[in-house]
């Protein structure tokens, strides 16, 4: 029989749990290596035999007997002939040093006459970590753990870890890319964009955000005047802001930007036209003609970000303005990221060779590249055309929750406006006077909504605060209506107290 104390002591230090997404050999595996490193166990202290923890621990003897043995190949334990399995000494002492609690970095003190930037002074957007743990996440950005193609990433991952792969994804490919990758972007997404271009013309960035810091670093200078759409996206005016502060702001309607002769002083216009940050408004075809000549005749570089055409859910495709660059003057940004997963921080830049050029030496002086094993993955996931029927599943949800979404806030937001074209995945929405939205998604949240003020998407100094975004990407169809009528509840007491 095992001691009470030596079984009690093992079942407080290894805790195993059958809900785990890890099986109990890699649980098993990650605790006791786990421990060694910690120096929970002393080197002179024999681990339970297989059959005293399988016993202790209440799983089969043949789980433990395989982890000692995977610890044994890897370096963690040695065995004792007769004496059983011990930590390796060599191991314990490779470990560092210090212990927890030891000595922390001393601070400086004041940083404030060397910052070139207090980025953290900037509005900035910002979401709950945690949000998939709310039952009404309305939160924009994200996809909802229903809505990811698994199955089929973890093939092309297998894909992408064959021998021949695994090891050139191991070189560091100083400033290139996957040129499978590259093709399959050249041939299968980008002429769904109406965009055909050499393999020249295309730079592999992380995200969106990565090619516009790549942009802003390049190509704006001091004495530029960048314009940029009001509300808009607020981590390009951010990065942008960075270079200059001569940041334009121009008025958005129903139909998109407002094209006007206050364009004509531009140098740069960012520019979201398929589904525009954060309104989700489509650029009218007339504007398009007409902001298309504007930047012609005024020479104005438009920097394209095609935010979410991904979801695009309409009879017709909306063009890219990309499509329509007769004179090689538009940058176009792309991403894979919103419809494979936010976390997978993969963009693409297309534009002039020149700049191309120019922009992936910047990229190998501060990221070298993206990781290659990622590359390949996504290139696999294009190339076997899960990208494609992904989309297709895409639209067909995002089509059902925009029209569960449109019907319950016409029916229990009377009072406020919904701007919205028919695909993005997110409602903008205009309360009534006098609603604080920031206060209101405080309320919500202690509710369990996650919604998303408008206020940091104005660029004035005092914006409006009555304008919120709900995203329903991330949310299950089922709990839509349930959501908007909470939410409602809380708007009407809210606005009854103001």
């Amino acid at each position: 029989m095992v001691k009470r104390s030596h079984q009690n002591m093992w079942k407080q230090l290894i805790k195993l749990s059958k809900d785990s997404d890890l099986g109990l050999q890699t649980q098993l595996r990650k605790s006791v290596a786990n421990l060694i490193l910690e120096r929970s166990i002393s080197p002179d202290m024999p681990l339970p035999s297989s059959r005293e923890l399988a016993w202790t621990l209440e799983i089969s003897r043949s789980t433990v007997t395989l982890v000692y043995q995977r610890l044994v190949d890897e370096g963690f334990l040695v065995s004792r002939e007769r004496q059983g399995y011990f930590v390796n000494p060599e191991l314990v002492g490779a470990s560092p040093a210090n212990e927890p609690g030891g000595p922390e970095i001393t601070p400086r003190g004041d940083w404030s006459n060397r910052l070139k930037h207090r980025i953290t002074s900037q509005r900035n957007i910002t979401k709950p970590l945690d949000w998939y743990r709310y039952p009404f996440p309305f939160i924009f950005g994200q996809i909802g753990a229903d809505l990811v193609p698994i199955a089929e990433w973890r093939e092309c991952w297998r894909h992408a870890q064959g021998a021949r792969t695994i090891t050139r994804s191991g070189y560091d490919l100083f400033d290139q890319d996957d040129k499978s990758l590259i093709e399959q972007l050249r041939v299968r997404v980008l002429p769904r964009r109406g965009i055909w271009c050499h393999p020249n013309n295309i730079l592999i960035s992380l995200g969106t955000q990565n090619a516009l810091a790549m942009i802003a670093k390049l190509l704006i200078k001091p004495d530029n005047i960048v314009g940029m759409e009001n509300p808009g996206y607020p981590d390009a005016r951010n990065l942008f802001a960075l270079e200059t502060n001569n940041i334009k702001l121009l008025d958005v309607d129903s139909e998109g930007l407002i094209v006007d002769d206050q364009l004509n002083e531009c140098d740069y216009l960012y520019i979201t036209p398929s589904y525009q940050s954060p309104t989700t408004t489509t650029l009218s075809p007339d504007r398009r003609r007409l902001l298309l000549a504007k930047a012609r005749a005024h020479d104005i570089v438009i920097i394209e970000d095609d935010y979410e055409s991904e979801a695009a859910f309409g009879d017709e495709p909306i063009p890219s303005l990309k499509s329509a660059d007769e004179h090689n003057s538009i940058i176009y940004c792309g991403s894979l990221s919103k419809s494979l997963s936010p976390g997978l921080r993969l963009g693409f830049l297309v534009a002039d060779t020149e700049l191309i050029n120019e922009a992936r030496a910047l990229r190998r002086l501060s990221i070298r590249h993206p990781p290659p094993m990622i590359e390949s993955t996504v290139a696999h996931f294009i190339e076997l055309g899960h990208y494609d029927s992904h989309l297709n599943r895409l639209s067909k949800a995002y089509r059902e929750r925009w029209s569960t979404m449109a019907e319950a806030t016409d029916k229990y937001f009377p009072q406020a406006h919904r701007r919205t074209s028919f695909g993005g995945t997110s409602f903008w929405i205009t309360a009534p006077e006098g609603l604080d939205a920031e206060q209101l998604a405080v309320k919500a949240l202690k509710k369990g909504i996650i919604i998303e003020p408008g206020t940091v998407h104005f660029g004035e100094p005092n914006p409006p605060r009555n304008y919120f975004r709900l995203g329903f990407s991330a949310i299950t169809v089922d709990q839509i209506t349930p959501g908007i009528k909470l939410l409602a509840k809380i708007i009407d007491e809210s606005v009854s107290s103001a």
